[in-house]
């Protein structure tokens, strides 16, 4: 079989092949390395599956304007194959353009291993990151069909796979991907991807994970949100389940809600996933902080305005993810087992220049305790605490001023807050007309101010000016009634210290005092004996207060 026996022995002619016709050809390419498949690990010793992946590679990067392209007519998107053999005729014309996925659907029917050769034999020709990410969300799609059904049990169907199809039947297993392989080439609607196992869907997404591109925009957030909704579904490693955390917190901003709602697969008691969600925003706001903290690049001549324009899409995205931290507190506080510990962190995780209305928050709040109606009194203070009651709009404080589930002291701290915004206002408008000389006249009074206000302001400022008198009525009853209290009892406590006071004792006092005891001792014993003389016992008295005297 080698030279050594004869020119042109069949090791020769093999490589022949290989060479000027296998690897020359798109369609042969993809039909060679889709056959290795079944022929491990031989084709990886023979240098087979390595040179297939280059040639395909070299092909998918070479400049599509060689390529002779040819379209059915019937939609833009079923096209056909591109003909590498007959690259020297006609060339395509202005209205033929070659779409840069042209080599998608072809590639996504490798298996998972030969697909990882060729998008890392791609990589290494220097391919844009957009087109690898683009491919791997396209085949992605197609071998797991868990991304498809919004992350349900019932994505991962568990039929016997291809593999094990082609080891039991060869000759109908492989003139079915054969004609497959035609139809995909051919331009074909029709999708011969077999279904894969559940087993099987774990290796290819762990695959999926290692080849996306480092750059930020290579792939959605909500592709990789949908990864990861899988990848906790399958028990993928931890190690790469942390590394797509980290990469959904570094574009978390673009996630959506619909996203977010990821399944608690483990044993927690939350029907989401809440602390998957707390970790992806710890790691947005590492990333955010580490790009703040980064040098000025060096293609910006003025540093200022680098930094102006870096901390204004930095806080955009604070915005917008904490709109979206706000919607899904919004729609998780609906659990019933969701602890008031893992709503606060959550809601306190960013800072409070990212939020410019709470209003959000306000309605993640109601919704928690409609939820969980037997919340003590502090919880709810405790509860009402990641809000403030001076970011709240119109809407919300009318809202808040009749909500029966707040607490009397937010009630008030939004009342309060509300009337001061309303004096502000009328303040800075009175001021501002005041300084226009010209054009506009100044307002003489404050009806007239209101009287010009919208409808829904001047309800507002009147119930808020009605629940603000009446506070004030109150306490001002409730001081009176206090004062009068305080002084019945200092009135009390003057009488009592008057009657508890001893009186003065002196001689001539318990002098009079024996004298009275004698005399009526003295009065008792002769009643009976002497009663005629009574005008004796009369003067009696006196003479002894004439010799006392």
């Amino acid at each position: 079989m080698t030279e050594d026996l004869e020119e042109g022995n069949l090791i020769f002619k093999t490589e022949a092949f290989l060479s000027y016709v296998v690897l020359s050809s798109w369609r042969d390419s993809i039909v060679v390395l889709k056959s290795c498949e079944k022929l491990s690990p031989w084709a990886e010793n023979l240098q087979i599956v390595r040179r297939c992946s280059e040639s395909i590679a070299w092909k998918a990067c070479a400049n599509p304007k060689g390529i002779r392209w040819q379209y059915t007519g019937k939609t833009p998107r079923s096209v056909s194959s591109p003909k590498w053999n007959d690259m020297k005729e006609s060339r395509p014309s202005r209205n033929s353009q070659v779409p840069p996925d042209w080599w998608f659907e072809d590639v996504s029917i490798l298996r998972i291993d030969h697909f990882v050769r060729v998008i890392t034999a791609i990589k290494v020709k220097g391919m844009r990151y957009e087109l690898i990410g683009a491919v791997i969300m396209h085949y992605a799609s197609k071998w797991l069909p868990s991304l498809t059904k919004d992350g349900s049990g019932s994505g991962l169907v568990a039929p016997v796979d291809e593999g094990s199809n082609s080891s039991n039947s060869n000759g109908s297993s492989g003139s079915s991907w054969k004609g497959g392989l035609h139809m995909i080439v051919a331009g074909s609607k029709e999708d011969i991807i077999p279904v894969v196992q559940a087993k099987d869907q774990r290796m290819i997404v762990e695959s999926l994970i290692s080849i996306i591109p480092p750059q930020k925009d290579s792939v959605s957030c909500s592709f990789l949100l949908k990864l990861l909704r899988t990848a906790n579904m399958l028990k993928v490693a931890p190690a790469l389940v942390t590394e797509l955390e980290k990469r959904v917190g570094m574009q978390f901003e673009q996630a959506t809600l619909a996203d977010l709602l990821i399944p608690s697969y483990s044993k927690n008691e939350t029907m989401y996933d809440v602390d998957l969600v707390q970790r992806l925003l710890e790691h947005f706001l590492v990333h955010e902080q580490s790009e703040s903290s980064s040098p000025s690049r060096q293609f910006m001549s003025d540093a200022k305005i680098y930094d102006g324009v870096q901390r204004g899409s930095n806080s955009n995205a604070k915005m917008r993810v904490a709109r979206l931290v706000d919607s899904y507190l919004t729609e998780v506080a609906r659990d019933r087992n969701l602890s008031l510990t893992k709503f606060q962190v959550l809601a306190e995780a960013l800072p409070e220049s990212a939020r410019t209305c709470d209003d959000g928050l306000y309605r993640a709040i109601d919704s928690y305790l409609k939820a969980h109606p037997t919340l003590t009194e502090h919880e709810r203070k405790r509860l009402c605490r990641v809000m403030d009651c001076q970011k709240l709009s119109m809407d919300a404080c009318m809202h808040a001023a009749q909500n029966e589930r707040l607490p009397l002291r937010v009630v008030v701290q939004v009342l309060f807050s509300e009337q001061v915004k309303i004096s502000n206002a009328i303040a800075n408008s009175s001021l501002k007309e005041a300084g226009e000389f010209h054009y506009q006249p100044l307002i003489p009074n404050r009806k007239t101010l209101l009287e010009g206000t919208p409808q829904s302001f001047q309800e507002g400022w009147t119930a808020a000016k009605k629940d603000i008198n009446t506070l004030k009525f109150e306490l001002e009853s409730v001081k009176a009634k206090y004062l009068e209290l305080q002084n019945d009892m200092e009135t009390l406590q003057r009488q009592f210290e008057k009657l508890a006071k001893p009186k003065p004792t002196s001689a001539w006092s318990s002098g009079w005092k024996k004298l009275s005891k004698l005399t009526k001792i003295t009065e008792n014993n002769d009643v009976g004996s002497q009663m005629p003389n009574a005008d004796q016992t009369r003067k009696t008295p006196r003479r002894w207060r004439n010799s006392i005297s």
